[in-house]
């Protein structure tokens, strides 16, 4: 009897200890964030609003990733190295809002400050869960590169006797993607800590302000933070915007000493409108208690001549991440046009995927500038047949597919060998 309670009690702790070896061996999400002002000080205008910048690391299973997510500034090839490097990143994505109304200052102001950032989020590391999706809503933008009667497309800034300048009348003009994404990140008592809004539209409300300001974005965030209680830190990402303007468009001052005020009423309510939209997803937005955390990334790049200078050339550095093996992230410089976006979020989403599109991001390699898909690339207008050294057609697809091949790759689906030729007849003889 004394034996029998002998070897239950170290059944028993044979038990706990492969508990506890298990529980070790799981991998869990941890996540750290911060926020930061970085208002340059003197800067050429007045400042209206602050300018920030916040950052996400995210770590599972050995693979460590880092978003810088920033009003203005920016960091080149050796900057993102020695982030990697000191913050033992696999990646680190410096993703810019594209904001039209900010202030930059010095690359060692950035940088200090972006280091600065990295630190305060390495040090708040906690575990973490995560949850995304996406929400429709009446569209914010509409596409600015209008077909006009012979065909091709001019620039909603391009006035004729049916367009009224910048489109004041607010027309729908498409395509465009009508909804925002949220990543949102929790700890483990089920606050949320962490958003990423994902959303893709200039943020050129006032087109020229000549006073600092966030615009749209700047506002978005605030209120989203403001809604939490200001106990979360909400990053804006932005996606495909390249043909993408806001439907509240003010034309902008004509210098820096027109008595006209800017139109703040306008930026102000269309963060508003985003923000509101971006809360009711997050509150309705729950970790799946089935997902296994892990984070994959594949980087790659492709080289590329100029549309008309064949002696240019760029090498845009390009990242999907499958997080969880759930939310799938195309993350790609430069200004991507809208049916890029569109397309990734079709082409995963039937799929039981929840894909984002994250533009305006950088890990590295030469910016593709604008990067037009064939079909607006053959109906022409600011960056899509003219503009600053415009890459060649195609190159946008091409990425693409690398990024959707790249997915597959993580995934394991992608073989290196021909698959089984084999077939098994119904009562089991395979026959080869």
């Amino acid at each position: 009897m004394k034996t029998n309670h002998i070897i239950v009690t170290l059944l028993g702790i044979g038990c706990l200890f492969f508990l506890a070896i298990s529980s070790r061996a799981a991998d869990v999400l941890r996540a750290g964030s911060a926020k930061i002002n970085i208002t340059p000080p003197n800067p050429r205008y007045p400042v209206h609003d602050s300018l920030y910048a916040r950052s996400l690391i995210l770590d599972a299973g050995g693979v460590r990733v880092a978003f810088i997510a920033y009003d203005s500034g920016g960091g080149n090839d050796a900057f993102i190295a020695s982030l990697k490097k000191k913050y033992n990143l696999n990646e680190v994505y410096l993703c810019q809002s594209h904001n039209h109304s900010g202030a930059s200052g010095t690359r060692e102001f950035t940088e200090a400050k972006f280091t600065q950032l990295m630190d305060e989020a390495s040090k708040n590391m906690f575990e973490a869960k995560i949850s995304g999706g996406h929400r429709s809503f009446p569209s914010l933008s509409f596409n600015r590169l209008i077909v006009r009667d012979d065909g091709h497309a001019r620039e909603s800034w391009f006035a004729d006797e049916h367009f009224h300048y910048i489109n004041r009348e607010r027309l729908p003009h498409g395509p465009v993607d009508n909804s925002v994404g949220v990543i949102r990140i929790d700890d483990t008592s089920g606050n949320p800590r962490i958003l990423i809004m994902n959303y893709a539209c200039h943020p050129d409300v006032v087109w020229n302000n000549f006073e600092v300001s966030g615009d749209y974005v700047g506002y978005a965030t605030r209120y989203t933070e403001e809604a939490f209680g200001n106990k979360i830190h909400c990053l804006f990402v932005n996606g495909a915007a390249g043909n993408q303007a806001p439907l509240f468009k003010d034309g902008g001052r004509q210098g820096k000493d027109d008595p006209r005020p800017a139109n703040y009423d306008l930026i102000d309510r269309m963060g508003k409108l985003l923000s509101i939209e971006t809360v009711k997803l997050a509150k309705e937005l729950y970790p799946n208690p089935y997902d296994e955390a892990n984070i994959k990334v594949k980087t790659d790049s492709l080289n590329f001549t100029g549309r008309y200078d064949r002696k240019q050339s760029r090498t845009p550095h390009f990242s999907v991440l499958a997080l969880n093996n759930r939310y799938v992230i195309s993350v790609v410089p430069g200004e991507f046009f809208i049916k890029f976006q569109l397309d990734w979020k079709h082409e995963l989403s039937q799929y039981g995927l929840v894909p984002f599109f994250f533009g305006y991001a950088t890990c590295g390699g030469s910016s593709p500038g604008y990067v037009a898909d064939v079909r607006s690339a053959a109906l022409g207008g600011y960056g899509a047949d003219w503009g600053g050294g415009l890459i060649e057609i195609g190159a946008g697809e091409r990425i693409m597919v690398k990024q959707l091949e790249n997915y597959y790759r993580l995934t394991g689906l992608v073989r290196e060998q021909p698959g089984p030729s084999d077939h098994r007849l119904d009562d089991g003889t395979i026959v080869p």
